[in-house]
This record gives C-alpha cells, structure tokens and sequence, in this order.
C-alpha cells in the first residue's frame, strides 16, 4: 500500500527522515469466506452466492487468531467472498480486537444495513472498507446488480453516523477512468476518511478482465489527479487518507510529480521512498484465503505456501525453501527485463510480480502494468518496451 497523503504531507511539512520500515509480521489479507452476494467483473477470488465446502471452521479460525498474535502481526483484514456472509464474522472481529490486533473490515457494503450497524460499531473495527466502482450505472454494471452502489452508499453513511473509520475502494479501469473526478467530488460530499484507489491486477475474474485495464495514460493521469487533488486539501486544512495499490510505480511518479513541485524536497522524498521499499508481497504482506492456505498475496492463489491446518500461519511464513518466496525476500528482486535495469528499482522493488507472471508465464519478467516509460526508468537505450502492446489488447486467460 502507497500511502500517497503521507508523502505529500512531507513535502508541505518537511521533517525528519524515518528509518526504514521493519514491521514485526505481516499484514495479513484473510478471504474468511469465498461466498458472496455479488459477482463484480474484477473480482480476484472468482466468487458467487453458494457455499464453498470445506472453509475453516469457527475454533479452527480462532486457532489461527492466536497464532497471528504470537507471530505479532500488526494489522489483519478480513475480506471475502463477502465477510459479512460468514455467521461467525462479528466473534472473529471481536477476538481479532480482543488480541490487540488492528482489524479492518473489507466489505461491498450492500449488507450493511440499519440491522447490522450497531453490531458493526460494537466490534470497534479500526477501519471499515467499502468498494465502489463508478457512479450509480456503471458501479452496477460492474458489480453485476441493480441497486448495488445505493446500498453500498448507505453503508457508508450509517458507519459515518456511528463514528466509525470508513473508506472507499475504488478499482481503476477503463470502463470507469472517466468518473475519477467524480469520485473524488463523492469523497468529498460524503466526507470519506480514506479512499484506496487499486490498480487492476491479474487474478480471478481480475485477470479474465484484464483487458479493461487503464492504459498507461490513463493511470497516468488519475495518478497526477489524485496527487494534485491531495495537495490541494492539505493546504486547504483538509487531511483525508488517500492510499494507492497493486502498482508500485505509484512511487517513483510522485518521486517525479515532487521534482516539478517541490525540487528542493525531492532528494528526501527519495530516502523516505527508499526506506518504504515497495512492493511488499512475500515479505510484508500475506493472505490467508478460506481453505487455510497461505499465500504471498491475495493474487497468488494459485501458489500454495502451506495450509494452517497443517502447520501454523507462523511456521508457514518462516519457511524459506519456497523459490518464489525466496525471490520476494532478495533484495534486489531478480527481476528482468527494463525492471532490472531500472533505476528506481529499489523504490518499487519490482512492482506486481503476478501481472509478469500472468503475462508472460515468469514472475521474474518486467511488470507488464508499469507505466512509466523507458526513458523515466533510465533504459532508453532499450527500443521498445519486451512487452509493447497495450494491456487493453493482451489476451488474459481465468485461473
């Protein structure tokens, strides 16, 4: 996760330089269930409104909550499926709470509801994320179901009546790249605490869709907007949480967005830049999905590390035999092609090793979803990116 407003808040309110970061654990993604009432187009879990055998039980569940605690992870999100289908969703909450741990909530909000809330308030979710796609037509479309993006901003308002920390999770794609600037303005008028903007990646239903992916201009220029529309509410009194996700070149373009802007601030935007590291997948993130295995991220289900019914999430995490675990951990990354001549590779630290995966059948080849050009990585000696066609014309196969 690119955390766009603290950067840019470095660079009005300069200070000192944090080391690099060394969380205790991981920050762990848990698809506690895989049913869900809605079948969105960009969906990584490739989900439906039936029950999935064999997901872990309640006490198997809490078993897992005890070993994260002593692996000391520092945050867990609990997603879906949709969670709020799963019965024993507000006693995990609590338990997870109860542990110390920070606990959000990711959700598409359409079960959220007048008879849910107080018990959604109760939990004392440190953060509860809602996905919108769109304005109402095209959130619907996408989300597959009529009446999808109303319920979901009710949601939205009734967390927001109770206190609680709410946010919206947008997917950029080209089928919604022309709302941007409208949700942005949503953000505004529902006074929305954070707004997570993801890049589209290449798993589940995501990768069969990847053709609706931004092209490289359109990322660019909701990157830029989004930056500038931060910029512009912090030297206004307005500090609202905008992160980014799922590319880390997000981080090498505010780096140049900060040379034009704010030169004399650059160089150490570079070190804190540098100490953040980047991409995170195998290291500093996890996923743990509803059968109990154990991933590098929520995008590499088809990639088994071990499952906690075997082995505790812990045990899993420490083993090093695994070679694509063994890449996420090197530092550099053996990357390819322009990613590994690229000279902000140690800010990004690779990007989204499954888009290169998803492409081109080797996760070590340059990521596909970069999209800064040869000359702003310091490779325009190289004629042609390996990959040059758009990502809107790349054939994507299901997993």
């Amino acid at each position: 996760m690119f955390r766009v407003t603290r950067y840019i808040k470095t660079l009005l309110e300069p200070g000192p330089i944090p080391p690099a970061r060394t969380p205790p654990g991981p920050v762990v993604i848990w698809n506690l269930i895989r049913r869900c009432n809605l079948t969105c187009k960009h969906c990584y879990t490739v989900s439906a409104d039936i029950d999935f055998k064999g997901e872990l039980t309640t006490e198997e569940a809490h078993s897992v909550l005890d070993d994260l605690q002593g692996f000391r992870v520092p945050a867990l999100i609990l997603s879906g499926g949709e969670p709020l289908m799963r019965p024993d969703i507000f006693e995990l909450s609590r338990r997870a709470r109860a542990l110390g741990i920070y606990t959000g909530l990711s959700t598409n909000g359409t079960l959220i509801t007048e008879a849910n809330i107080e018990e959604i308030a109760d939990v004392g979710y440190d953060y509860v994320g809602i996905s919108i796609d769109g304005l109402e037509t095209t959130h619907d479309t996408i989300r597959q179901r009529k009446g999808a993006f109303r319920e979901s901003m009710h949601a939205v308002k009734l967390c927001k009546a109770k206190g609680i920390k709410v946010g919206l999770r947008f997917t950029l794609t080209r089928e919604n790249y022309e709302q941007f600037g409208d949700i942005l303005a949503l953000i505004d008028e529902h006074d929305i605490d954070k707004f997570y903007l993801s890049h589209l990646n290449y798993g589940g239903r995501g990768n069969r869709h990847s053709k609706q992916d931004a092209w490289y201009q359109m990322t660019r220029d909701a990157m830029s907007r989004l930056f500038e529309h931060c910029r512009e509410e912090l030297e206004g009194g307005v500090e609202r949480e905008y992160v980014t996700g799922n590319n880390d070149a997000d981080g090498p373009f505010l780096l140049q967005w900060a040379e034009r802007h704010f030169p004399e601030e650059a160089e150490a935007l570079r070190q804190r830049l540098v100490n953040w590291g980047g991409n995170a997948s195998g290291e500093h993130i996890a996923n743990i999905d509803n059968l109990g295995n154990v991933h590098p991220d929520t995008f590499w289900w088809d990639h088994d590390l071990g499952n906690v019914r075997q082995r505790p999430f812990s045990e899993i995490w420490r083993d090093t035999s695994d070679s694509l675990m063994q890449g996420f951990r090197q530092r550099p990354r053996p990357v390819k092609g322009r990613c590994s001549a690229c000279r902000y590779l140690s800010i990004c630290n690779g990007n989204t090793r499954v888009r290169a995966w998803k492409v081109s059948g080797d996760p070590w080849e340059e990521d596909p979803g970069c999209y800064l050009t040869n000359q702003e990585i310091g490779v325009d000696d190289q004629e042609i990116r390996r990959i040059s066609v758009p990502l809107a014309s790349i054939p994507a196969t299901e997993l």
